[in-house]
């Protein structure tokens, strides 16, 4: 899985995808990252039917780039639209009985925070782990995070680890050396003013992180 986990993830919240010009700049993001990005459709207190509209409009073009989509929670709308696989947080449903739905053929991906929650999402057949908040963010006001030694605690596990919450360009290196296979970001993508470019821009940091 390390092998073909995307380096990026960009994720998305309400406010992200309650912008009218989203589908058009969730294209170009994927168009920009191909096979280096995976788009995340995380909308915590968007209805069912928006969430599967938005799915099945970007299905298509991630495929054709090569991109992965991932749904965050919404195991249902992951498998009506045909996305890659799922994004399971703290309250969602456990990686076995995501499984159990989605088949083998499907990405799971879990949150975690310790290296405890970490073996238990593996120990259920995660694929991958999205390890945070690792910096202060605005989604969690108030928190530090794990910082980078709880990141290097998950990822001391060895299974593919993306790193999420505060993680711009300009700390990837860290990150990386921190033992992340990835990064995620929402605002360092969304609010970037052109978010293709801030993809490329990350693609550029992880690659210069591993020169």
């Amino acid at each position: 899985m390390a092998e073909r986990l995307p380096r990026l993830h960009a994720v998305t919240d309400d406010a992200v995808l309650a912008r009218p010009g989203f589908p058009a700049a969730a294209r170009a993001v994927l168009e920009s990252g191909g096979s280096g990005v995976a788009l995340h459709l995380r909308g915590p207190r968007i209805g069912g039917r928006v969430l599967f509209e938005l799915a099945e409009t970007l299905a298509r073009p991630a495929r054709e780039t090569g991109a992965a989509l991932l749904v965050n929670d919404r195991v249902d709308v992951a498998l009506a639209a045909g996305a890659a696989g799922v994004q399971l947080g703290r309250r969602s449903m456990r990686p076995l009985e995501a499984r159990r739905l989605l088949g083998s053929g499907s990405t799971i991906s879990c949150s975690v925070g310790t290296a405890d929650e970490a073996r238990a999402a593996l120990g259920e057949g995660a694929d991958f782990l999205l390890a945070g908040h690792v910096y202060a963010t605005a989604s969690h006001p108030g928190s530090e995070g794990i910082a980078l030694a709880g990141l290097r605690a998950i990822a001391a596990l060895g299974a593919p680890t993306v790193a999420i919450g505060g993680v711009t360009p300009e700390r990837v290196a860290e990150v990386r050396a921190a033992g992340a296979n990835g990064v995620a970001a929402i605002r360092a993508v969304w609010d970037a003013g052109d978010p293709a470019a801030a993809v490329a821009r990350f693609l550029e940091a992880l690659n210069d992180a591993d020169d």
